[in-house]
């Protein structure tokens, strides 16, 4: 008997170390303030799209298209939101197959694992703040056609678009697909996979819808540029969560990255009023407001991979590129992208994801290349994950918004656009002045 004893003590001895590694090896990838920080993240994403974006938009309508503008933004986000459940997040991050699209084993987010490989955080937390970038992409657009889109078709157009322009983008990009594995394409919090697709999507909507009764002719001014200013600061505080989120750790990747994110913004949004005293003679908290978000588009691509400094010039450099995209668009194109979706979220989402390509070289402060990668090659990555996706996002959105017109118009008539879409389409005013 004590010889037997004497065995399983000497058995669970040499045991453990094996069984003390194992649990380190667990607290290592299953991390509980990870974990937290990615749920706070998806939140501050949350608020990005709610109330962030949607005041931000809605101030800069025309009084009689704000209730118009929030019902969109929360009606598109709601769908989107159902849909990655369903299927988007399976055709983003399911297993790697063609490098296409994400292998259908995760439908209805049924059967994700307990922890996510390659992180230490579980793969429904990592699903959830995923969830939120697939809400907030689509919303982005609506920018473009307010004052004049009907309602069904938004919602019914948003819907294909998420599961065919945004899920197989996030998949080439993020989830192990071909642009990221055979061209190193990075994006760190999505230039090309939010604000690329978004951007150019939005300019191939605008050039179908056409332009907004008496555009260019007629000041359409925003109706309340103290909700756009509002908005817009709750948009740059969210962008914390947005881009120190896509760290998928609360460590100094994660604070890196916040800490470039607000660098970029803060250069951007003075940089861009101090052009407009140059330029009109007066600084607007619209031209804040915008120069912000063009910042922050700009740097979400690079956020965890350049360096602070640079992050400053990604801002200043936005400005420009920006401010000379909105007078391109409008005054000499005359295309009426209403609230500048692709002159600020396109073309700096486009700008930061080409730039990283430089900043991220050592010598810069960067984070330094992959294996096998250097400054050309990275370059080249990064161009063609820019063009290709900017090609398919136009093709499909084409096809999309035509193919749905044919049961929803696209358009609501010239009396509704000049009576406002709040009461044509929706039977109330956002505010009764009498």
């Amino acid at each position: 008997m004590l010889r037997k004893f004497a065995g399983c003590f000497a058995g669970l001895a040499a045991a453990l170390p094996t069984i003390a590694f194992a649990q380190d090896n667990l607290a290592a990838v299953n991390d509980s303030g990870d974990t937290a920080w990615i749920l706070v993240s998806s939140a501050f994403v949350l608020l990005m799209t709610l109330p962030g974006l949607g005041l931000f938009y809605g101030g800069l309508v025309r009084a009689k298209n704000f209730l118009s503008v929030l019902l969109q933004i929360g009606a598109v986000s709601a769908i989107a939101s159902l849909l990655w459940i369903i299927a988007g997040y399976t055709l983003a991050f399911g297993d790697v197959g063609s490098g296409i699209l994400g292998a259908g084993n995760a439908w209805m987010m049924i059967d994700l694992g307990n922890v996510r490989d390659g992180t230490s955080i579980p793969e429904s937390a990592f699903a959830l703040f995923q969830m939120t970038f697939a809400a907030i992409t689509p919303a982005l657009m609506i920018g473009a056609w307010v004052d004049r889109a009907r309602f069904n078709w938004v919602i019914a157009f948003c819907a294909l678009w998420g599961l065919v322009v945004y899920a197989p983008v996030a998949h080439w990009v993020w989830g192990g697909g071909w642009l990221s594995s055979q061209f190193g394409t990075l994006d760190f919090a999505g230039g090309i996979v939010v604000h690329t697709t978004a951007g150019v999507s939005a300019l191939a909507v605008a050039l179908l819808l056409g332009k907004r009764n008496g555009f260019p002719r007629t000041l359409m001014l925003p109706h309340a540029p103290s909700l756009t200013m509002v908005g817009a600061m709750l948009l740059w505080v969210g962008w914390f969560g947005f881009n120190g989120g896509s760290a998928l750790t609360a460590t100094d990747d994660a604070s890196t990255a916040i800490i470039n994110t607000h660098a970029a913004a803060c250069a951007a949004a003075l940089m861009w009023i101090a052009i407009e005293r140059y330029a009109v003679g007066k600084p607007t908290t619209v031209g804040f407001a915008t120069g912000a978000i063009a910042g922050l588009a700009t740097v979400t691509p690079a956020a965890g991979f350049i360096s602070p400094g640079a992050a400053i010039l990604f801002g200043i450099i936005a400005t420009g590129i920006c401010y000379f995209a909105i007078q391109q668009v409008k005054q000499r194109w005359h295309i009426d992208d209403s609230l500048d979706v692709f002159a600020v979220h396109g073309m700096g989402g486009i700008t930061g994801s080409l730039l990283l390509a430089l900043f991220l070289s050592p010598s810069l402060g960067g984070t330094g290349y992959a294996p096998g990668m250097d400054m050309a090659s990275q370059a080249l990555g990064q161009a063609m994950g820019v063009g290709v996706v900017a090609l398919w996002s136009a093709i499909a959105t084409v096809i999309l918004a035509v193919a749905v017109s044919l049961v929803f118009p696209m358009r609501v008539s010239e009396d509704e656009e000049r009576e406002g879409l709040d009461i044509t389409s929706h039977g109330e005013r956002a505010w009764e002045l009498d």
